[in-house]
């Protein structure tokens, strides 16, 4: 068996109600609180209301879209002004993500632009960061449960993130009850999020022992959610998909992803499209793809027969067909499809070569060339 490393945060809490126990844990941590959060979900005013009520020196920050440069040094400055104990970070991903930043980040004598991947120097964080608390509201990212925070660089036109095993948070609290409800078009582009992020792992070329056991059941527990979610509000399809968001970040932690994150890091650098979205319109594209390349190569294809028999079984009408017919089975109503990426094909042809030296890339089952990202962008496009 090929050696293999295997980290989460320091502590995970899941289950309806354990938003609840989030300020008596944050408080353990110190009173003074960076909040970190955004605006969608009353349920936070009551945890931000309770923290002061209970002796919390609280300040407050709203994310605003995905996390950029100017935002987290913003964010950073907050902290490092109000010499905040530990940050609480309230949200989905993006949130998350400003979370990780500014506790990484408010310890240190350095810069962002010190630690950045690919834009910045990359190197490693200077001091330990605050302790962090991440409470996600969405079921996509699975950030609660990584050690990096994904970074927007408009000036680069490009998604990168900012790393070191150093940043998982403190203690994760998934609380499936925060997503209840969450509009449908939200829900099937972040559940697809989430759903990529444990196939991608299945698939890897690092796959391990410990990410295929926790990868395999999510998968059908992720896309058996889906299908219900895509009909009907169901608190047991809220709470498997919150699962299994939280059991993708693992997996991506600690297994990598592929080509449709790959991809998709640059392509929501260069577009104002989610990255949920980007995803969900790629996922097929890139698994008909790989798959053709694993058959070529005459490889093992039992795990896409398994994920094969797996899309049959949950949506009916699918049957035998190729991977790119997935956007049918998903009916990806209300997900904004992608038919601008190819309009011009200097700014294709540099997206598809920023894209394979991405860092997901290194973990896809195969090597893509670049006529292979090509067709998986041009059968991403609605047909």
């Amino acid at each position: 068996m090929t050696p293999f490393g295997f980290s989460t945060p320091g502590k995970t809490l899941f289950g309806r109600g354990r938003a609840d126990e989030v300020c008596g844990h944050v408080q353990g941590f110190g009173t003074r609180v960076l909040l970190v959060r955004g605006r969608s979900v009353d349920r936070v005013d009551d945890i931000a209301r309770e923290l002061v009520q209970t002796g919390a020196a609280l300040k407050t920050v709203f994310a605003e879209g995905e996390p950029t440069v100017a935002q987290v040094n913003q964010v950073v400055a907050v902290g490092r002004a109000r010499k905040a104990q530990t940050v609480l970070a309230i949200g989905g991903g993006s949130v998350i993500d400003l979370g990780k930043a500014a506790a990484a980040l408010i310890p240190s004598d350095s810069g962002l632009m010190d630690h950045l991947e690919v834009v910045g120097a990359g190197r490693p964080l200077t001091a330990q960061p605050l302790p962090l608390v991440a409470v996600p509201t969405t079921a996509g990212t699975g950030a609660e449960m990584t050690r990096n925070a994904v970074i927007s660089v408009p000036d680069a036109s490009l998604k990168v993130s900012l790393r070191d095993d150093r940043m998982y948070p403190t203690l994760a609290i998934v609380d499936p009850s925060l997503t209840d409800n969450a509009p449908r078009h939200v829900t099937v582009s972040s559940g697809l999020d989430a759903v990529t992020q444990v196939i991608e792992p299945f698939l890897s070329c690092r796959a391990n022992p410990l990410t295929d056991a926790l990868c395999q059941s999510a998968i059908v527990m992720g896309l058996q959610a889906l299908a219900t979610l895509m009909r009907r509000e169901d608190p047991d399809a809220r709470d498997a998909l919150s699962y299994v968001s939280m059991i993708s970040g693992v997996a991506l932690a600690n297994a990598g992803l592929g080509a449709v994150h790959g991809l998709a890091g640059v392509i929501g650098g260069k577009t104002n499209l989610a990255h949920g979205m980007i995803c969900a319109n790629l996922l097929g594209p890139t698994l008909d793809v790989n798959f053709q390349r694993v058959k070529a190569d005459g490889s093992d294809l039992s795990r896409y027969d398994f994920l094969r028999q797996t899309i049959s079984d949950i949506f009916d009408g699918w049957g035998d067909q190729n991977f790119t017919a997935l956007s049918d089975a998903f009916d990806l109503q209300g997900v904004p499809g992608m038919d601008a990426i190819l309009a011009d094909q200097t700014q294709a042809n540099a997206l598809i070569q920023d894209a394979l030296r991405s860092s997901s890339m290194k973990a896809n089952p195969v090597h893509l060339t670049e006529a292979d990202a090509l067709t998986i962008l041009q059968n991403s496009l609605p047909r």
